[in-house]
């Protein structure tokens, strides 16, 4: 049986090619998503180990707890207790640690790294070990800093060159006084890093006397936890916590790894996809082969070949084909963990360097998907051939599905849609992310219902095209019967472009539908004319309002501050606005009371009135920074919205309160209103600072735009690999379809049908198919779309649903299109044949 196994194989390698194909790409998904986050995780993890060869034991300030009406505040970690660190028995030295975001402008003005990885730090005296000088020498005084070699070469930075940087909003001019290696790992990654003298560093990033962390070093010969052991007995515990330099590479690497998992869970979840779309293919090629060879079958049960035997036959010709497909799957998915690592390298993502990263446990993976995957979409073809008496398959009668069967398909496919629609349209009245997993349970069965029922739903559907097919004459005609001849591969060959477009189409409709209310919230909830934030959406220093305020056309400003408060034993966030303005620069439903913002009264949103039981009128203690408390009334309530919520409160009523207030953005009302010359203004104003984005509600619109359009391509370019499988699946029918039906085929060819007439024929065929298909995904998606935005609606009052019709016609033309190209070489082989050799043949 394994001799026969194996002749089979080898003597149907063409139509086993597309096979190998299909479980190939998806194998080579899944190992080069192994390999390619692998790689990047363990970059990362090298790279951060570096960071901490200079650190043998971190100390940090204990973490305090919100506890009563009190905010909990963090100890300070100030020079006496650094001076008693380094005194430590054990400690050869020790350096304190300041840190913030800095904003690098390059030559052009252009903010270098995006703003995500701008950081800055204080460089330690005049020789600091953790960043060795490479020319120039260390920074001294609020007009010098020293760069990272990496961000001096990126943009042509030397010693001596004046540059422009921002912290919180106030552009500033200094000198570069010298360039420095350093083995951070968030300037590996493409990030930058700025150093002041430590004094400097302490002013700018609010800090003064105080450091983040205190980092030792070890005398020789003393180990990490004896050090930290030293330090514990001589540190305040109610003051510091202590870290050894091992524990935080090790917090690190676990750290990484766990940001890189979402990223692997996603990946993964699209291979799964697609061997999805595989598995159904390599049941329908099985099926068809097994059905080609149902007497060569026969005749080895009639010569005393068991039902086992039979099976295993087949199961191990799926076990050869899967070996092969993980084979070349490994080989082709290390080639994409390479492509995708050199990519982030063009895209400006650069990663640390290292080598390419193969786990033994990739390996097992892609071997074991393969092959499983195959094997598994065998056996059931297999079972069925086994248990076909040889006389029957001998004779042929096995060939139609009894009525039994097809009943018992409907039957269970009727069923399965049944529920999967109920449970769909249950989970539409349920709460937010309460009805996710019941959504996500009833789109699985109504998916597999529609799977059992294709083959039912295709003789009408398919029906539906007769009109058109009839232009194509004799060629049209019989295109439609060969579509329903045999139904079950029809479904199973229409099913895999169907799942890849629902995909497709339901994420389209609702990233279209969610930038739509998104959009409208963002522009319905604000008069401003311009939002001033950021870039990477840090806060802004409180000047950044008042160059604002002060600028030529300016009518009215507001910042949109966070302040931390208790209240009724439980931490909560003020909302700091301009109490005189701020009803001019929002426009907010107000449900109750009114919108009046001044003193001690305030407003609050909907939500967080409901959450404590408060109306207008309601009073309600708070307790500020300073544990000072006050009495606030609560003039009103208005409608919020995910760009708009919280508890508004005068800035005049908390400034008293606050130690370090910061902006998270700046609502600005020109009397012009928004136009080139006036964001040009305010630019100005701000000192052209490539930290600050200046935007009016057409760019608020644009980044919302921009952000739904990028993830969506980036769905498109993933679910690209079902789509491509999906084609092989209709190659491969249509082949092998074009194979059985090679007498018929010589019979037309014989009585006078021409060879274009065949092509068209074949091809015809292959466009109903994928277009029902098609039908079948772009419906679906549209379902699954619209009862995922109404698990929306209920926390989203702007949401509308949004049926992009120009995007669905561009998927049923793309299954147009994968039909036509799809049928090129069966098309092609069918027209080629020779007419007597066909006639001739069985």
């Amino acid at each position: 049986m394994f001799r026969t196994a194996l002749r089979n194989v080898l003597a149907h390698k063409a139509r086993l090619l597309m096979t190998v194909l299909a479980v190939m790409l998806g194998v080579a998904f899944v190992s080069g998503t192994l390999v390619f986050t692998n790689t990047i995780s363990d970059a990362y993890q090298k790279s951060s180990a570096k960071g901490f060869d200079q650190v043998d034991v971190a100390v940090r300030p204990e973490h305090a707890e919100d506890e009563g009406d009190k905010l909990g505040k963090d100890p300070e970690l100030t020079r006496p207790l650094l001076d008693k660190a380094a005194a430590a028995p054990g400690a050869d030295s020790a350096i304190g640690v300041v840190t913030g975001f800095t904003a690098i402008a390059d030559k052009d003005g252009k903010l270098i790294g995006g703003g995500f990885q701008s950081q800055g730090g204080n460089y330690w005296g005049e020789k600091d070990p953790r960043y060795p000088i490479r020319t120039g020498k260390a920074p001294s005084g609020k007009d010098e800093v020293a760069l990272d070699a990496r961000t001096a070469e990126r943009a042509g930075y030397e010693v001596g060159d004046k540059i422009r940087i921002s912290v919180d909003g106030p552009v500033l001019t200094p000198t570069v006084t010298a360039i420095f290696t350093t083995d951070d790992g968030n300037v590996a990654a493409g990030g930058s890093l700025a150093l002041f003298d430590t004094a400097t560093a302490q002013r700018l990033f609010h800090k003064s006397g105080t450091y983040d962390e205190i980092d030792v070093k070890a005398a020789p010969g003393t180990s990490q936890s004896a050090l930290q052991a030293n330090l514990d007995k001589v540190l305040p515990k109610d003051v510091a916590s202590t870290t050894t330099g091992q524990e935080l590479a090790d917090d690190q690497a676990v750290q990484i790894e766990a940001s890189m998992s979402g990223l692997k869970t996603g990946l993964l979840v699209f291979a799964g996809i697609a061997l999805f779309v595989g598995t159904f293919i390599i049941a329908n090629t099985f099926t068809m082969l097994v059905a080609q060879r149902t007497k060569e079958l026969a005749l080895l049960r009639a010569v005393g070949a068991s039902r086992k035997q039979v099976t295993r036959s087949v199961l191990l010709e799926a076990f050869l084909v899967g070996t092969v497909a993980a084979v070349t799957g490994l080989l082709a998915g290390i080639g994409i963990g390479a492509g995708l690592r050199a990519l982030m390298g063009t895209l400006d993502a650069a990663v640390p360097d290292g080598p390419l990263v193969i786990t033994p446990g990739t390996v097992v993976t892609s071997f074991a998907v393969g092959i499983l995957i195959t094997m598994l979409a065998a056996w059931l073809p297999g079972r069925r051939a086994a248990k076909i008496p040889p006389v029957a398959a001998m004779s042929s009668v096995h060939a139609a599905a009894t009525t039994k069967s097809l009943v018992l398909r409907n039957t269970l496919g009727a069923l399965f849609a049944a529920a999967g629609t109920a449970v769909v349209l249950y989970a539409t009245t349920m709460n937010g992310s309460d009805g996710q997993a019941p959504m996500g349970f009833g789109a699985v069965l109504l998916i597999i219902g529609v799977f059992i029922l294709t083959p039912l739903l295709s003789r009408p559907l398919i029906a539906g095209a007769a009109p058109v097919l009839r232009f194509f004459g004799v060629s049209g005609k019989l295109a439609r019967q060969n579509s329903v001849r045999n139904p079950r591969r029809t479904a199973a060959t229409a099913s895999a472009l169907m799942i890849g477009l629902t995909l497709i189409t339901g994420m389209t409709v609702m990233a279209g539908s969610l930038q739509k209310s998104i959009d409208k919230m963002a522009t319905s909830a604000l008069e401003a004319d311009y939002v001033v934030s950021m870039a990477n959406f840090n806060s802004l220093s409180p000047d950044v309002e008042k160059k604002l305020a002060e600028a030529d056309g300016v009518t009215a400003t507001s910042p949109m501050r966070n302040a931390p408060a208790r209240i009724e034993g439980e931490t909560e966030y003020l909302t700091g606005v301009n109490g005189s303005t701020i009803g001019a620069l929002t426009d907010l439903k107000v449900d109750s009371g009114s919108f009046e913002v001044g003193d001690a009264r305030v407003v609050v949103d909907d939500g967080t009135a409901k959450d404590h039981g408060w109306k207008a009128g309601s009073t309600f203690t708070v307790s500020y920074e300073d544990d000072r408390k006050e009495k606030l009334t609560v003039a009103g309530v208005y409608e919020g919205n995910e760009m708009i919520s919280g508890i508004m409160v005068d800035t005049a009523t908390l400034a008293p309160h606050e130690t370090d207030p910061r902006d998270m953005q700046v609502l600005v009302k020109t009397d012009g209103g928004p136009s080139d010359a006036t964001k040009d203004g305010l630019e100005k104003a701000l000192g052209q600072n490539p930290a600050i984005k200046v935007q009016d509600k057409q760019d608020v619109s644009n980044d919302i735009a921009q952000m739904f359009t990028l993830m969506l391509n980036m769905l498109y370019g993933l679910l690209a690999m079902a789509v491509i499988v999906a084609v092989l699946g209709v190659i491969n029918t249509l082949a092998m379809s074009v194979f059985e039906r090679s007498q018929e085929i010589g019979m037309l060819r014989a009585i006078g049908l021409d060879r274009k007439g065949i092509k068209r024929m074949v091809r015809l065929e292959s466009l109903v198919i994928s277009l029902f298909g098609g039908v079948l995904g772009v419906g679906l998606g549209v379902f699954f779309g619209w009862a995922a935005g109404e698990l929306l609606a209920g926390k989203m009052p702007t949401y509308e649903l949004v049926l992009p019709w120009d995007r669905m016609a561009v998927f049923l033309l793309l299954a147009a299109v994968v039909g036509v190209l799809a049928a090129l070489w069966p098309a092609r082989r069918a027209a080629r044949l020779n007419m007597l050799s066909a006639i001739k043949s069985e």
